[in-house]
């Protein structure tokens, strides 16, 4: 497939800033955009939304550079994911800036500029996938792709409040994709949203034999529940930043209101391990990765990637196994770990810094950018970056959660809820979260829908009696018009009473579907009061389901809330303006 110049909005010339510096703008998040989206299908699970593409990952026609003018290609086919993702109907925006050959994590490291942070930009963006996460923090874009090797898709992520899903090795393909370190590269996805990011890597993954580190994986089913554990660092530098150890201290209240437990873990062992990417042989598999090209083009690698690829030469063979040797003693420590907790917290970045900070000390900040992230690849972990708070100088902060492999829905479903309970908007947008929506991957075995109508909602105070059963949130939906809500009085926690009424008399009421376990819907039923019960609810798509229903009598003298639409609009109307 071949795309004509006309196409193609801005051109493949590196900029300058007049000065010998980089440009610095909005604009330099794109090296190329189409004016008219890539368009192969216009049906399928993605149709209707539009990505980018980071600029080491082929899409067909249009030229990789991997952010380096020397080196670039035309591809003729497509990279396999992002194949994927345009036979499900997305439509392809272009390609996104990135620190040169993904070596980076702060998106200062371009010929084609500096991509600044989406709320402030005088900060950096993070990197190396630094435009993808940009028009996604923007609106530009509803995802994006990038490669995560040491953090690439997550710490942007963070900086910029949008959701950085790294799934586990090998569930991607990264066939088509210009590596880093070909054995620890994972394709990530950028999102505003967790649910949007899970449904892309739904459709994403799978086992390629094109990629030679492609895996068939079973990813775990069961969500880590309304009760579990997570590993809090007992070592966390900030950099002297202090808004962000506020903000994570704040991020550890949050998950424990959501039933976590935290407890302390010894970070050294990840830290050494993080420290092998750079400081060990290990950095030899830069080099390897275009290892042809560099040799011969040396010259046109901008610093300091050049110095960091050109490290990698010095290394005997002997010294990568001995590297490698001291990593799986390193990961055999960290294992321990998980034998006490669920899943490890970390803020996704420390700190933030300009671009002139970042570019007057560029080696010993990107480090410190990399502080939790740089282990994640190389210990074989699952990761998910979710916003967890705007920083009282407008800055974003954001948290990391990791598991082992395979536990990639299970991190989903809990970042979602996580997400949720932030109060924040989508990325640099304004716009307001949606509702969250189910994680399909958790649906497994015979379960039943309900329909909860009051406390048992996203956030509301039964909501747990769900979560604790294993349930999973199927989406918001309403009744058909046949019903009317009630305030329920002398009830604790507050609850309504659903009525169905005859036609004409009722109006759609705003309800949440959940997907139970069927064995655990009896002890469920169990719990509900008189005079609530579980009837079957008519939907406004059609369908029915069970969910909850008052007896008539027990309304009389009841509160006639219909007008709001739902409980939840009514619970805020009682909030003080």
């Amino acid at each position: 497939m071949v795309h004509p110049a006309a196409d193609l909005q801005t051109s493949l010339a590196p900029r300058d800033g007049g000065d010998g510096g980089l440009a610095c703008g909005a604009a330099a998040a794109w090296i190329v955009r189409l004016e008219r989206p890539l368009q192969e299908h216009d049906s399928g699970p993605l149709a209707g939304l539009t990505f980018a593409v980071k600029d080491n990952i082929d899409v067909a026609g249009i030229p990789t550079t991997a952010g380096c003018a020397a080196f670039a290609y035309e591809p003729d086919r497509h990279a396999t994911v992002v194949r994927k993702l345009v036979n499900a109907g997305a439509r392809v925006l272009g390609k996104t800036n990135l620190d040169q050959f993904a070596c980076g994590l702060n998106g200062t490291r371009s010929p084609y500029g500096a991509v600044p942070n989406a709320f402030k930009p005088s900060y950096v963006s993070g990197g190396s996938s630094s435009g993808s996460a940009y028009v996604v923090a923007t609106g530009q874009a509803d995802f994006s792709l990038g490669t995560d090797t040491a953090g690439s898709g997550r710490v942007p992520a963070g900086l910029n409040n949008i959701v950085g899903f790294k799934p586990s090795k090998g569930l991607i393909s990264t066939a088509g994709v210009v590596p880093a370190a070909r054995s620890v590269d994972c394709v990530s996805i950028f999102a505003r949203t967790v649910g949007l990011a899970a449904r892309v890597l739904h459709t994403a993954m799978g086992y390629d034999a094109g990629d030679a580190y492609s895996r068939h994986l079973d990813l775990a089913t069961k969500s880590f529940g309304a009760t579990f554990r997570f590993g809090v660092p007992t070592m966390l530098p900030f950099f002297g930043d202090e808004l962000s150890r506020a903000a994570f201290d704040e991020s550890i209240e949050r998950l424990c209101a959501l039933g976590g437990t935290p407890v302390a873990i010894d970070f050294e062992p990840l830290a050494q391990a993080a420290a092998l990417l750079y400081d060990s042989a290990l950095v030899a598999e830069r080099y390897a990765a275009i290892r042809t090209f560099f040799d011969s083009h040396e010259a046109d690698v901008i610093e300091p990637v050049r110095s960091i690829i050109a490290s990698g030469k010095r290394y005997s063979a002997g010294d990568v196994y001995e590297a490698q040797a001291r990593l799986q003693s390193l990961a055999q420590r960290a294992a321990g770990m998980w034998a006490g907790i669920d899943v490890l917290l970390v803020p996704t970045a420390p700190t933030h810094y300009t671009i002139a900070q970042m570019q007057a000390d560029p080696v010993a900040l990107n480090r410190n950018l990399g502080a939790y992230t740089n282990f994640v690849n190389l210990l074989d972990y699952a990761a998910i970056a979710v916003p967890s708070a705007i920083r009282p100088d407008g800055l974003p902060f954001g948290v990391t959660l990791i598991a082992p492999c395979g536990s990639d829905w299970q991190l989903a479903e809990l970042g979602q809820r996580f997400h949720h309970t932030t109060g924040l908007t989508q990325g640099a947008t304004g716009v307001p979260l949606p509702e969250p929506v189910a994680i399909e991957g958790l649906r497994a075995g015979a379960t039943v829908k309900v329909a909860v109508v009051g406390a048992h909602l996203s956030g509301m105070p039964l909501n747990t009696q769900l979560t604790e059963r294993h349930s999973t949130l199927v989406g918001a939906a309403h009744t058909a018009p046949h019903y009317r809500l009630f305030a329920l009085p002398n009830t604790t926690p507050p609850k309504p009473g659903l009525l169905r009424v005859e036609a004409g008399t009722g109006a759609a009421i705003a309800i949440e579907v959940w997907e139970m376990p069927l064995e655990h819907y009896g002890s469920f039923v169990a719990l509900i009061p008189a005079p609530l019960c579980i009837g079957t609810l008519a939907l406004a798509d059609g369908s029915h389901v069970q969910g909850f229903v008052c007896e008539p009598q027990a309304l009389q003298g009841a509160q006639d809330i219909t007008s709001f639409g739902g409980w939840r609009a009514y619970i805020a109307s009682l909030r003080p303006a």
